[in-house]
């Protein structure tokens, strides 16, 4: 019985997950002229890619996307580089208090994101990092850093210290340390710590909205929230198609590495 109760509830709770899902896939399907204003339940026809390619021209899509895509890619990629490296410094290296240097990194997940906003934006008006493509990679990749090395330090704890002796009695180096055997034992947590710092620079609002306004430099949620603030008269299957399609690359790239989230859970040997 128990059991029973316990499965009913999670399918309740399920379909309740999935409810919105679907509601966004059937409007955003839903042909724009075939709209009446009320949330469709139930298709009727199919007109993603006309409501698709009308939002793509009217916020200029395709910017937004490369420009996501960049900065996604170069910022979880220095960030996760530079925690790896910390995460030796802190685990492997003799580094003293490494406690303090733990909770000096990892404090940066701690902080709400909008104590940056002001000081930021005025540091990068007078440096003339506003408004441009390096700017934002820097910003991403410093606060993509705190929680990379989360993941990584934690990950490579689970390295046995024999491991780093037994090289060391060899001749390595602590570059050849850090290069040829650390590196590939925490290879499983370094692409989670990717896939998660990816999907949040991708998926951020907040500083692709303050810190750039050129088509050519925002990225695809602020375009997107660009197209949302015609909701009215575009109408929502355009703007949900449109939310829909930007939606996708993350949802693949998870699918894809999934099994990397699993094993980056797993202690080494």
């Amino acid at each position: 019985m128990g059991r029973f109760v316990r499965n009913g509830f999670l399918i309740a709770l399920a379909i309740l997950w999935l409810v919105p899902t679907y509601l966004l896939i059937v409007n955003a399907m839903t042909p724009h002229e075939k709209y009446t204003g009320s949330p469709r339940w139930i298709p009727n026809g199919f007109g993603f890619f006309d409501n698709l390619a009308r939002a793509w021209d009217s916020a200029e899509l395709g910017l937004g996307l490369y420009n996501s895509l960049l900065y996604a890619t170069l910022s979880a990629g220095i960030a996760v580089f530079a925690a790896a490296l910390a995460s030796f410094a802190v685990v492997i290296m003799p580094t003293r208090r490494r406690g303090l240097w733990f909770w000096l990194i990892y404090t940066g997940t701690l902080l709400p994101l909008q104590i940056f906003l002001a000081p930021l934006f005025k540091a990068y008006v007078n440096v003339n990092l506003y408004d441009t493509q390096l700017g934002m990679v820097l910003i991403y990749a410093a606060l993509c850093v705190p929680f990379a090395f989360f993941v990584v330090r934690n990950y490579l704890t689970t390295v046995p210290s024999e491991v780093t002796e037994a090289a060391q009695l060899d001749g390595a180096g602590w570059g050849r340390l850090f290069w040829q055997i650390h590196l590939p034992l925490v290879k499983s947590s370094l692409q989670a710590a990717f896939v998660f710092q990816f999907t949040w620079v991708w998926s951020d609002l907040l500083f692709g909205i303050t810190l750039s306004t050129s088509p050519n430099i925002r990225p695809v949620m602020a375009a997107l929230a660009e197209l949302n603030s015609g909701y009215s008269s575009l109408g929502p299957p355009i703007v949900l198609s449109a939310a829909l399609f930007v939606s996708l690359p993350t949802v693949v790239l998870f699918l894809t590495f999934q099994r990397f989230f699993a094993s980056s859970l797993k202690p080494v040997g």
